[in-house]
């Protein structure tokens, strides 16, 4: 899988990495490290987006990710030098949003699937002009509410 993450994103294949993120197998500061800096090593741009385990199915031994582990794991990812790092299946709680990787401008605030702003104006963000790395990511692209 890994070479595949980087073939993709050498042909210029958009890729976002998602990381379930399960209580005792994969939530250490060293994995959850090691994740990062693999994926930073492909591309910084790339968004990694660190969900929440919730117990189901056959995996009923485990409980609920703590919503401090996947806030240690956004920061870790974020200290690799990912600029885009995700905190999924928590809506609400703002680890969703799109923020500027240069100035930390909220540039896409989002609740669950539903994107409620989205500042981004040509590609680049409003406050300090940084490029933001995406397909289309201008407001008008995808039809969010501009402010």
């Amino acid at each position: 899988m890994l070479d595949a993450i980087r073939l993709y994103h050498d042909l210029g294949v958009w890729v976002e990495v998602t990381t379930l993120v399960i209580p005792g197998l994969n939530d250490s500061e060293q994995e959850l490290t090691q994740i990062a800096e693999f994926i930073c090593s492909v591309g910084a741009e790339i968004p990694w987006h660190v969900t929440r385990f919730y117990p189901a199915y056959r995996l009923l031994d485990r409980p609920s990710t703590e919503l401090a582990t996947l806030r240690r794991a956004r920061e870790i990812g974020l200290g690799a030098g990912l600029r885009y790092v995700y905190e999924g299946n928590v809506p609400g709680e703002g680890g969703e949003n799109t923020w500027c990787y240069r100035c930390q401008a909220l540039l896409i605030e989002r609740y669950g699937f539903a994107v409620t702003q989205n500042r981004i104006r040509h590609n680049a963000c409003p406050a300090c002009g940084a490029p933001i790395d995406g397909l289309g990511m201008s407001a008008a692209s995808y039809g969010a509410v501009e402010h």
